[in-house]
């Protein structure tokens, strides 16, 4: 009989095999295009999670939202019951052109896999896939399999696909397969995370384009007023200057900060922006970034002044923030901020809450174990800036269960970046670690 670390080494190939299929296939849940492509990587798994032994497989939706994975193995008498979370939605791609390789060709290099999604969170989803075929099918703890397909568009309908499945769903542990680890070999349990908030701002000034040689300098433009409204978000150092938003203090040791500016890429003489240590400023205060702007490009531009321009503002909340208050907080901001009398109509997008976990209990001290036999090195506890709106609202539905979040990803990975990538020996690692976790749950 194989032992753990044997069955898993023997199951990376076939996993590492459909975790390229899985890559190939162009996931963006936020291009209404990609609908059919959501459907299809979900229907994948479901015939994986059917040939790795689960007693039922569903996929299943709510509210006109994305489907989801939901496969099950039942509890051996006696055992508890383990929900493996992963997302199979991705990130758009970027420019295609700066990508080393197509982001939906999956290429190794140096120990790595390279594409969109390997990391973040294909990974994740054949990593629970990997650990129930080295059980053969027949985990030796209750399994719920839930594979999302709505997780980078802040999982709009998750709330009522709880409330319509809300025993299917039911567990004593939970595993989020969502996160990174400190480095290849040192793996982390998230601790905390910042919840998300995204608005459309438009701004409007005219009935219609107007010459700018006719009446520039007494009438204004729609995407200047923008700009102009925008630049108020942040204080000069760069911090967020939303009136009503919640910040605290970190413990967490300040990490090397060259290192730090080299694992982001920032340019030689950029500044670091914010107040407090790197940790504070990461995980325990709200960070906010313009992350689009409908507007003529540089090449389709022209000399007239523009009616209306609109942008898409993405809020990250600390833990404690509510996340109902802070949307009314910069919603209010925007619109009392407008300039020149200005039309400003502010749209909510994706709103999730922030989360602090509780890391003490039999299931951590078992996690803490595991994880230092597989990876040859202690976890360490952090925090992470990113957002997971299933944590928060699991959370909220099942409160005596124990949430363990866990990485698949290093800070090499690129998450949402170009060139993406999974370190392949820390996959290995991650899968082992869980294995264990399961088999000494029982």
């Amino acid at each position: 009989m194989r032992t753990p670390r044997e069955a898993i080494r023997h199951q990376m190939p076939a996993a590492r095999a459909d975790l390229e299929a899985l890559v190939r296939i162009p996931t963006v849940s936020s291009d209404a295009m990609q609908r059919d492509a959501v459907k299809r990587a979900c229907e994948s798994v479901g015939q994986m999670a059917s040939g790795a032994g689960a007693a039922q497989v569903r996929v299943l939706s709510a509210s006109g939202g994305a489907p989801a994975v939901v496969a099950t193995w039942p509890a051996p008498e006696g055992a508890p019951t383990v929900l493996l979370y992963a997302h199979l939605d991705v990130q758009p791609t970027g420019p295609v052109q700066e990508w080393t390789s197509p982001p939906f060709e999956p290429e190794e290099r140096n120990g790595r896999l390279y594409g969109r999604g390997a990391a973040d969170d294909k990974a994740g989803v054949l990593m629970h896939l990997a650990v129930l075929r080295a059980f053969d099918g027949c985990p030796p703890v209750g399994v719920v399999l839930f594979v999302e397909g709505e997780e980078e568009i802040g999982s709009p309908t998750l709330p009522a696909l709880l409330a319509e499945h809300r025993d299917l769903l039911r567990a004593d542990v939970i595993v989020i397969a969502d996160s990174a680890n400190a480095s290849g070999d040192v793996p982390a349990f998230t601790t905390s995370l910042r919840g998300l908030i995204d608005v459309l701002v438009e701004v409007r000034v005219l009935e219609r384009p107007v010459h700018s040689g006719m009446f520039g300098g007494a009438v204004p433009d729609a995407l200047t007023a923008l700009c102009h409204l925008l630049a108020t978000l942040h204080d000069r150092a760069g911090a967020v200057a939303v009136a009503g938003l919640h910040a605290s203090d970190s413990s967490a040791p300040q990490p090397d900060e060259q290192v730090f500016r080299s694992d982001a890429g920032l340019l030689p003489g950029v500044e670091l922006i914010g107040h407090g240590s790197l940790p504070d400023r990461l995980w325990h205060q709200p960070a906010l970034a313009v992350l689009g702007m409908d507007a003529p490009s540089t090449d389709e531009a022209s000399n007239v002044l523009l009616p209306r321009a609109r942008a898409k503002v993405s809020l990250r909340l600390a833990p404690g923030q509510d996340e109902h208050d802070a949307l009314k907080a910069l919603t209010d901001h925007l619109v009392e901020h407008a300039v020149w009398g200005s039309e400003v109509e502010v749209s909510a997008g994706a709103v999730g809450g922030a989360f602090a976990l509780e890391t003490t209990g039999p299931v951590y001290d078992l996690a803490r174990t595991v994880f230092e036999e597989a990876y040859g090195n202690a976890a360490v506890e952090t925090g992470i800036g990113g957002s997971i709106p299933f944590i928060a609202e699991f959370a909220r539905a099942y409160p005596g269960a124990t949430v363990l979040v866990t990485g698949v990803g290093d800070p090499a990975s690129r998450w949402h970046g170009i060139d993406e990538s999974l370190d392949l020996a820390m996959w290995e690692r991650a899968c082992l670690a869980e294995a264990l976790l399961l088999a000494r749950l029982t």
